[in-house]
């Protein structure tokens, strides 16, 4: 037996999940973004969404069954579906301007400084978020903010 391709938008009966959540697990949206954006914003996530995070790590760390953290899964999921959506209302430009400057270079950020500089920029100036990199030694400039890094996109 082949498989074969069958177009959603062509379906004769809309899609439905053959295994639905439970009644009590609270409904969420996807995010509806794809890796490029999700890294792009990664780092403002981690931020914006630390608490809803650390409760979701914490919850997981109690328990290994899955469905125990739904609830905090979806309160992370909104926290991201919120900020992206103030990304896409205050930066909108900058913030596709670095996500497609991550899907054409193959998601290296030295690649794209440039426009993760506006983007940063933006970000600090509209919705008062910045740029941290977890373990980034004391006194020391973060890679982001280096002048003359090492690594560009034409190697000297």
């Amino acid at each position: 037996m082949s498989s074969v391709y069958h177009d959603p938008a062509e379906a004769s009966q809309p899609y439905k999940e053959p295994t639905p959540l439970p009644s009590d697990v609270p409904k969420v949206s996807e995010l509806g973004t794809t890796s490029a954006p999700l890294k792009s914003a990664a780092f403002f996530i981690g931020d914006y969404c630390k608490e809803f995070n650390e409760d979701f790590m914490l919850c997981k760390a109690e328990n290994r069954d899955p469905a125990h953290c739904l609830k905090e899964g979806r309160r992370v999921t909104r926290c991201a579906i919120d900020l992206i959506t103030k990304m896409r209302e205050n930066c909108g430009q900058v913030f596709e301007d670095h996500w497609q400057c991550l899907e054409k270079n193959n998601h290296e950020f030295y690649m794209c400084r440039k426009p993760e500089r506006a983007l940063n920029n933006c970000m600090f100036e509209k919705l008062g978020l910045t740029k941290t990199i977890p373990g980034t030694p004391a006194g020391k400039t973060p890679i982001h903010e280096v002048k003359n890094p090492v690594f560009t996109g034409v190697q000297r």
